[in-house]
């Protein structure tokens, strides 16, 4: 249905507004002298939503939109088609640094201003900010085996819902089933993203961690690499087990 370089531009553009403004709401949320700093996990929650909005609507006529490697595996078990499998991760791969570097260029004063003391002559100086948690995810309490599952479960949550959307005809007619997605990622975020941030994603997670690790931010942190294998396999293992359960059931 859809060209090798639609899915590839498609997924590349995609992804990348929905790193923009996923990345773009943590960045407001959590660095110094912005103007939504502090505003909540409901905001973080929202903004991701919106992402998958804005991107998956953006994408959907020229690859349908995928913008996750775990959705595109559920939906390759369910329909035993393989052969563009990896255009599309390959393309969200290189969205996700996009949307990274975006974001980043956004905040760039801010991120610049992360020194000691803040920002030169700024009022009310503040202290450095840890930076990785506007990119990738980090678990509250570091427990790999608990970290997994929950990824895995709440991918579950995401891609089983996706495929079973495919039954009601009129919702991709409409285009209403894209919106559904978002604020099923939204719902995903408030219910289940509090004990690793809910990558649900590996492009979300891999691809703005690679950027960060390169990216000139003043007293930037750690990019934890040592973490970064969690939310790639979780989310794999949900997709994987979603497009099963799906094969099975329906």
């Amino acid at each position: 249905m859809y060209s090798n370089g639609d899915i590839f531009v498609g997924e590349i553009i995609g992804t990348a507004i929905l790193i923009l403004f996923g990345a773009g709401v943590c960045a407001a949320v959590t660095l110094n002298y912005s103007k939504a700093k502090a505003s909540g996990w409901i905001v973080i929650a929202f903004g991701w939503g919106f992402g998958v909005m804005a991107g998956a609507y953006t994408a959907a006529p020229l690859s349908g939109g995928h913008l996750n490697p775990a959705v595109t595996l559920g939906i390759a078990i369910d329909t035993g088609e393989w052969d563009k499998t990896w255009i599309y991760v390959a393309g969200q791969m290189i969205g996700a640094m996009l949307g990274a570097v975006l974001a980043y260029l956004v905040y760039l004063a801010q991120f610049n201003a992360n020194v000691p003391g803040g920002a030169k002559d700024a009022p009310g100086a503040q202290s450095p900010t840890p930076t990785l948690g506007i990119f990738s995810t980090i678990p509250e309490i570091r427990n790999p085996v608990a970290n997994v599952l929950t990824e895995v479960i709440g991918t579950i949550g995401l891609v089983l819902p996706i495929l079973a959307f495919g039954l009601t005809e009129g919702l991709g007619k409409s285009g209403t089933q894209t919106l559904i997605v978002a604020f099923l990622v939204v719902g995903i975020g408030l219910s289940l993203g509090g004990p690793t941030g809910y990558a649900i994603n590996p492009a979300r997670d891999l691809g703005p961690r690679v950027v960060h690790h390169f990216l000139p931010i003043p007293n930037k942190g750690t990019s934890d690499w040592s973490y970064a294998w969690v939310p790639v396999a979780g989310p794999l293992i949900g997709g994987l087990l979603a497009g099963l359960i799906y094969n099975a059931a329906f």
